[in-house]
């Protein structure tokens, strides 16, 4: 197998995840909705991508720099749209079941007849 195989591998699997991600960010930014993401997941994503650059920058330059380089920009753009664009969700009280909104003011049950 020539040596060039898995680079070129490595290049177009790079630009392949590269065209299948920018279409998620740009209506991130374009609509500013980012209600279904999760903080959780966008913060691990990037906690994630700082320890792994340990290991990316141990090997020479090459596709998996540039790999990397885009998900790291992906993550952290989409950590950043979200805390910038994110709408507190509004506090909801807790609904009682249906039945008890059906019991008596003495705390019988109404009778089924």
């Amino acid at each position: 197998m020539s040596s060039n195989v898995p680079v070129i591998a490595g290049a177009i699997s790079t630009g392949i995840f590269a065209v299948s991600t920018m279409p998620m960010v740009l209506k991130a930014a374009r609509t500013r909705d980012l209600s279904s993401y999760s903080g959780g997941n966008l913060l691990l994503s990037n906690l994630g991508n700082v320890l792994y650059a340990i290991y990316v920058f141990s090997m020479p330059m090459g596709p998996a720099w540039a790999l990397y380089g885009f998900n790291l920009t992906v993550s952290a753009t989409m950590l950043v749209y979200w805390l910038q664009y994110r709408t507190p969700r509004p506090r909801t009280k807790a609904v009682p079941p249906l039945h008890a909104c059906k019991m008596r003011a003495n705390g019988s049950a109404p009778s089924a007849g």
